[in-house]
């Protein structure tokens, strides 16, 4: 990647350049990867027999290969595993006893050499290994909980990207695609899922059974998964194919929701795609500790337990996080898991489509969550991303497995899905779905590139896709439009020019620090074709057009007397900038104007006021236009925009602030009160506790006072608090707590079943504004008490709350403990979540120092985002804040920065 401080020059040549070169089909040989491709595995026959007690494992298996080309060694991933004994055979070789293997440790590789050379042909290789089961929730590894019979632990697994490797000798890249063989010996007690179902259990003796299970489709190797212990399984069964959602012992009654919304996700994506999902089976498993989110692998997903259970009386909010996560994870079974990118470079392949789809699925369901509006802030979040100096682009080079970690985020994710759903409306929805159904009917079964998709896409469509894809796919940043119009003869002529966006004005970017593994953000003078919509506020027009040049106009039908309104439907991927008597006259007709325009003028609004494009004033009308406003999500946009403001704020102006907050959202809290009401709508569920914590961040005393006393009444009945409303009762409690509370709080955590409820009493301990709680709660990131994966995220929580200073004091005093905490490959994320909210260049360099000094260089990259956020942050304070003080009436001798 090239580097900040080079010239923009430079980096327009190179970027050009990767928009000319053309993303070729998949081709197996030309796929990228360390594995040579003249050995190919066809099936793994393995056999697992874990020891919990001890954290080892044995393993051994034998492996059906064809060698292509002929070849005088075998090449295969291998980490942390101990080979005891291996045997070749087949294709004229008697079977024969193989030496030590040698260990290339820096690639992670064993390297096996034949007495000769291997001709062209299947052989079989037998070993026996041995490994360790982890304690952090990745690879093969023991996940703790607390069960109604006290403390129990689970076995489970978690692959993705490279994780395989550590379970069993593979061939760990996504085009090596193998058959799966497994059987494992457990407790008598142990119930064991896996990605297809149990063709055999039989007793062994000591207490042990062995489960065998039927043999999966080729796929590759990070999509395994074993999952056994204390299980219990609710099921229903769906064209054909049987359901499942699997749970520790005593939670079949929260599984309702997830087995509803499997069932019916899975009948939707057979109809969408076209194909029938090709498994017998679909198991969605909750585990209870410290594994994150949710994990795609073929016939048995993994997730979290909050991220799938919903108990009895359920909030709002947990059922529209499990729907998504589950439609999100079924999608993959076919883009992901039935068809598969080649490399990681085309991770978003697989994740931008899911996330795309998952949001589809949810709003034909449940149109009352409006999900796509949803899906606009996430995507808005990226735009924020993807506008700074350190974006990569949505397919960005993977140069070695340990950077495809770094993939799995914003850019590839919600950019991803973004354009997704721009091109989808260009495209026509009919024409769209057709090349969809197409591309996975062509390469079902294999994998492929962008190349493949655009080519399926354009001869359903007829139109130049690939073309139109390769700026948004192959670099970085987005375009600005800048929006004027005149009328002529009582028609409208709209001009319309692009520029690439930016976070900050170009000045800032050049005075920067460069940083060494960032990617500029797209230089002025690209161009991108951008599919745009040109509308009234009335809701005339719309139709869509595509800009290709630096500049355009267009005659628009629907005449001059309506404000002129771009992209109605929200679905561009850009910026809009309106000339001032064009911003005026939407402002005007807020009210009036579609949920998703109102939504994205003031996202538009806010990122111009960040890059120095838009007046602070500006902005603040539109902001003052909110208090009746019926959405969630342009409510959940200016509580960002809250939030912004107190990151750059300081002591002279914070409590201006907070007045001008709770005069903002006490008004609609107010209408809304703490009590759920008959009839209301999920918005205003969903709503309630989102202001009742922002009045209570701005130290509203009378939300501190009510949350105060709903939690104790709480404590003694729980059912007095909605589920909707017990995150932020806990939070607000959390907040202004004594030394009686918090030990409530910590108590109700410990001794809860329920994950959900685990986490959000644990979490809400680090909302203390008490410093000397705060300690206490930073103390519980390095303890066993608190579930893995609320401890990895407990200082960022804190330093959120007030005491960043303070938490980054206790990181580098336990650094060594947190980092032994952690997943192998969590690239200093949990680190960088501790100072990225500062606004300080003095942080910033501490945050890099210490990247340096204690973290691998595949860290790096995510530290650098860390570091560039909190530098324009800086910058952003020192431009804004004196215009902030001054809109909230703060006089200047009260103190400067």
């Amino acid at each position: 990647m090239n580097r900040i401080g080079r010239c923009l020059a430079v980096a327009g040549f190179l970027l050009a350049s990767a928009w000319a070169r053309a993303d070729a089909p998949f081709s197996f040989g030309a796929t990228p990867g360390a594995l040579p491709k003249d050995v190919v595995p066809i099936e793994h026959v393995v056999h697992l027999v874990p020891d919990a007690a001890s954290h080892r494992f044995r393993g051994e298996q034998r492996v059906l290969l064809e060698v292509r080309r002929t070849t005088r060694e075998i090449r295969l991933h291998a980490l942390e595993l101990e080979v005891t004994s291996a045997s070749l055979g087949g294709n004229g070789l008697p079977r024969t006893v193989l030496g030590a293997p040698r260990v290339d440790a820096d690639r992670q590789m064993l390297v096996f050499t034949p007495p000769r050379a291997l001709r062209p042909g299947r052989y079989r290789l037998s070993m026996t290994w041995r490994g360790v089961i982890n304690t952090t929730a990745e690879a093969f590894f023991l996940d703790p909980y607390r069960g109604p019979a006290g403390d129990r632990a689970l076995l489970a697994t978690d692959f993705e990207p490279t994780g395989a490797r550590r379970l069993l000798p593979c061939w760990d890249e996504p085009a090596f695609r193998a058959r799966f063989r497994f059987s494992v010996d457990l407790p008598v007690a142990s119930a064991a899922v896996s990605n297809m179902p149990a063709a055999k259990r039989v007793s062994i003796g000591d207490g042990l059974v062995r489960t065998t299970f039927a043999a999966t489709p080729a796929m590759p190797s990070y999509l395994i998964a074993l999952v056994a212990g204390e299980l219990e399984r609710t099921e229903g069964v769906v064209d054909g194919t049987r359901i499942g959602i699997v749970t520790t012992e005593g939670k079949r009654a929260s599984a309702a929701f997830a087995l509803a919304a499997a069932r019916e996700l899975l009948h939707d994506f057979n109809g969408y795609f076209g194909a029938p999902y090709p498994l017998p089976k679909l198991d969605h498993i909750a585990l209870p500790g410290g594994f994150s989110g949710a994990m795609e692998n073929w016939g048995a997903i993994i997730y979290n337990e909050a991220a799938l259970l919903v108990a009895p009386g359920g909030s709002e909010q947990s059922k529209q996080r499990v729907y998504g996560t589950v439609a999100h994870e079924t999608a993959h079974q076919w883009f992901g898991n039935l068809v598969t990118m080649a490399w990681w470079d085309d991770l978003w392949l697989n994740e931008a489509f899911a996330t795309w789809i998952a949001t589809r699925a949810s709003d034909r369901s449940h149109p009352q969550w409006r999900m796509w509006l949803d899906a606009a802030l996430r995507r808005d979040e990226a735009m924020a991303l993807d506008a700074r100096p350190t974006t990569h682009p949505i397919r960005q080079p993977i140069r070695k497995e340990s950077e495809a970690e770094s993939a799995f985020d914003d850019i590839t994710y919600e950019k991803g899905a973004g354009f997704l759903r721009m091109l989808e409306d260009h495209l026509g929805e009919a024409a769209f779905r057709d090349g969809i159904r197409a591309y996975l009917l062509r390469h079902r079964g294999s994998n492929t590139t962008a190349a493949d998709l655009w080519a399926a896409l354009g001869a359903a469509s007829g139109r130049p896709v690939a073309g139109i894809a390769s700026a948004w796919i192959e670099a970085p940043g987005f375009p600005l439009l800048s929006v004027d119009a005149r009328c002529e003869a009582g028609q409208r002529i709209v001009g319309l020019r692009q520029s690439a966006f930016r976070a900050e004005p170009a000045s800032a970017d050049a005075s920067a620090p460069a940083a060494a593994s960032a990617t500029p953000s797209a230089a002025p003078g690209l161009l991108w074709r951008v599919p745009v919509r040109i509308g009234t506020a009335g809701g005339a027009g719309g139709e869509s057009i595509l800009l290709e040049r630096t500049s355009m106009e267009v005659s628009s039908p629907a005449g001059c007397d309506d404000p002129l309104l771009i992209d109605p439907g929200n679905v561009g991927y850009f910026r809009v900038r309106y000339a001032p008597p064009l911003f005026e006259a939407l402002l005007a007709r807020w009210p009036t104007l579609p949920d998703s325009a109102r939504l994205k003028l003031g996202a538009d609004s806010a990122a111009l006021l960040q890059s120095g494009q838009q007046p602070l004033a500006s902005h603040l009308a539109l902001m003052a236009r909110v208090p009746n406003e019926p959405r969630l999500a342009i409510w959940s946009r200016v509580l960002t925009d809250l939030e912004l403001f107190d990151s750059i704020a300081d002591e002279a102006s914070r409590p201006a602030l907070k007045r001008y907050a709770i005069g903002l959202l006490e008004p609609r809290f107010a209408a809304l009160g703490w009590d759920e009401r008959p009839g209301e709508s999920g918005e205003d569920r969903l709503l309630r506790p989102r202001l009742a914590m922002a009045l209570a961040e701005a130290d509203d005393a009378a939300t501190l006072d009510e949350g105060r006393a709903r939690f104790t009444r709480s404590l003694a009945e729980p059912q007095s608090v909605p589920a909707s409303m017990t995150v932020a009762v806990a939070q607000i409690a959390a907040r202004g707590a004594d030394a009686a509370t918090w030990e409530q709080l910590r108590a109700r955590a410990e001794r809860a079943l329920a994950t959900e409820d685990k986490f959000r009493d644990y979490r809400a301990l680090a909302a203390a504004r008490d410093p000397a709680l705060a300690e206490r709660t930073m103390a519980l990131a390095t303890s066993r008490e608190v579930p893995q994966l609320v401890r990895h995220r407990l200082l960022a929580a804190v330093a959120q709350a007030g005491h960043r200073e303070a938490a980054w004091a206790y990181s580098q005093a336990h650094a060594d403990a947190l980092l032994a905490d952690v997943k192998r490959y969590d690239n200093g994320k949990s680190f960088a979540s501790i100072a990225q909210g500062a606004a300080s260049a003095a942080m910033a360099d501490r945050l890099l120092a210490f990247a340096q000094a204690k973290l691998p260089a595949d860290a790096l990259p995510e530290i650098r985002r860390a570091e560039d956020e909190i530098r324009i942050r800086a910058r952003l304070q020192a431009r804004l804040l004196p215009e902030l003080k001054a809109a909230l009436g703060v006089p200047p001798q009260q103190g400067g920065r």
